[in-house]
């Protein structure tokens, strides 16, 4: 069933590779299934084969009880096995296409042949060496590739010079170095033998892009890395056409990237592959941010609109921690003021209209729209205000938001319903300066306080439970701190109006009882606290002399 599966995936005929272990007195043979495509070159064993091809190398992971010795003399097994791999070659070769017949004859089609080693001295290197992997013909091969694994594990390769140098600048120039004709090349402390074994593989494929469609782009990298430590440009240039058509799912682009950056041939274009990620176009990011800025704020779809802002919001904030001082902030800060003071224009044209006598009495028709866009653009600038809050840049905010005189006039003319959204702007400066993301002028806090403090009350009821973004507990706490802010006298100016309307209204009204407390130890406690701390210093002073 596995053979047949390999032949319908490959439209290959299916051959045997033996894994041979010399152990003293005897020889264990293992027998695990391999491909022969119709371009004439193995299909290399996956890394479960390889790490079954381990284990049976190592006698401490399965300990077996050795049987008894073979009536039969290795030599003479030596021959059978080699009698009946020559009587399957017939049934292997009719699975080979005729265009390949040629380069199989020629070449011994590359076939997985036995190997039987047997150790000189049984010490432990030997035994951990014992066990091999060879593919090719050695009859019809004119040099032998050995490559050894870390984990002690070799793989031996029948190979043709003439492909390897066509292929491959590294082969090439270890073949030239060798004065006299080189029999064996060996090559050490191979970090990956499953892909060295593929890339040589490929050496021998005409269709290389085809063979690579159906690999995963982590072994597509794998390849790559080989491949270039072998000089073999056209197995890189393969990759690279792979690597930039397919699509790259979660951590794999910045595997790519890197892998990409670190190829070191001239020669071979990366350039298409890093355009995904890099563009050469010189238009300024910050230009394309405020188009996309002007894109949402203009939006009227409200699932649409505020789900990019959410997005947009949480990509600026991994932007922002970046931190990267190349003049960008600036200008990013400069087109959200711009566009915070358009939305301040249109708001307060917005509130002038609902204002008007008569607007009340007017159908649905003709406020409805009014209502929904002064809500529309009261969200906008609560989103701006997060992005500048983000940035630490708010401050400049605060002051054009204190400043807003006629518009808070016109308020308390609008129904609760209408401009209860621009109260929760109100709420969120108070929160940040609250928590020290907003850093105003003491006057520009008191300004705040004294323009927009009563209109949050005013709409208080209706924030705690018609606003489910709507957090009490941060927007009293940030109130609070505001006002502790202050000098002394500008606390209790605004923490007596405030006493006047939370005795009317109660739990209408924002509970500033622990900034009251405050203001009451300062006012009260601490003078006395402080006078009798003098009193005590003096009298020490006076008993000591």
């Amino acid at each position: 069933m596995f053979r047949a599966a390999l032949n319908s995936t490959f439209g290959t005929s299916m051959a045997d590779f033996r894994v041979t272990r010399v152990e003293q007195g005897q020889t264990r043979i293992r027998s695990v299934p391999i491909a022969v495509t119709p371009e004439g070159f193995w299909c290399c064993p996956s890394p479960v084969v390889f790490q079954k091809t381990l284990k049976a190398q190592n006698p401490q992971t399965k300990p077996k009880p050795s049987p008894p010795p073979p009536k039969v003399p290795i030599q003479k097994k030596q021959t059978s096995l080699t009698e009946r791999k020559l009587s399957t070659n017939p049934s292997r070769m009719r699975f080979v296409p005729d265009d390949q017949r040629s380069l199989i004859s020629d070449t011994a089609g590359l076939n997985p042949s036995v190997v039987t080693e047997r150790a000189p001295k049984p010490n432990v290197e030997n035994l951990q060496r014992k066990l091999a992997i060879e593919f090719g013909e050695p009859g019809t091969s004119d040099l032998k590739v050995i490559l050894s694994g870390k984990p002690v594990f070799s793989v031996k390769m029948s190979v043709h010079k003439n492909v390897l140098v066509e292929n491959s600048s590294f082969f090439a120039q270890k073949l030239s170095e060798q004065q006299s004709p080189l029999r064996c090349l060996e090559i050490d402390d191979c970090e990956d033998v499953e892909i060295y074994v593929e890339v040589v593989g490929l050496m021998y494929c005409k269709e290389m892009k085809r063979r690579l469609i159906k690999q995963s782009v982590s072994r597509v990298l794998r390849i790559l890395k080989v491949a270039e430590l072998l000089g073999f440009n056209s197995c890189m240039q393969s990759c690279l056409e792979y690597l930039e058509a397919v699509p790259w799912v979660g951590e794999e682009e910045e595997k790519v990237v890197s892998s990409v950056l670190r190829l070191q041939s001239g020669s071979i274009g990366v350039t298409p592959v890093l355009k995904r990620v890099s563009s050469d176009v010189s238009n300024p990011p910050s230009d394309t941010l405020l188009h996309i800025m002007e894109l949402v704020l203009k939006s009227n779809e409200e699932r649409g609109r505020r789900e990019m802002k959410s997005l947009v919001l949480r990509l600026l904030r991994e932007n922002n921690k970046l931190s990267v001082n190349d003049g960008s902030e600036d200008v990013c800060n400069g087109n959200t003021y711009n566009l915070c003071r358009n939305c301040l224009d249109a708001l307060l044209l917005l509130f002038r209209q609902a204002a008007e006598p008569g607007f009340t009495d007017k159908s649905m028709d003709s406020k409805g729209p009014v209502a929904k866009q002064i809500a529309l653009e009261a969200d906008n600038l609560l989103w701006l205000v997060e992005i500048l809050s983000d940035r630490r840049a708010a401050d400049e905010f605060v002051l054009m938001w204190a400043s807003q005189q006629e518009l808070a006039t016109l308020h308390s003319r609008l129904p609760t319903v209408s401009r209860h959204l621009v109260s929760c702007i109100t709420a969120r400066l108070f929160i940040g300066i609250g928590r020290g993301e907003i850093l105003p002028s003491k006057d520009t806090r008191l300004l705040l306080l004294q323009t927009w403090l009563q209109p949050l009350i005013d709409d208080y009821n209706w924030l705690q439970h018609g606003c489910r973004s709507f957090d009490q507990k941060s927007v009293e706490e940030g109130i609070g701190r505001t006002i502790l802010t202050l000098p002394l006298e500008d606390q209790q100016s605004i923490l007596l109006a405030w006493l006047g309307s939370f005795l009317k209204v109660g739990d209408n009204c924002p509970n500033l009882h622990r900034a009251f407390e405050v203001w009451w130890r300062r006012t009260f406690i601490r003078p006395y606290m402080e006078q009798e701390e003098n009193q005590l210093q003096s009298e020490n002073s006076m008993t000591s002399t």
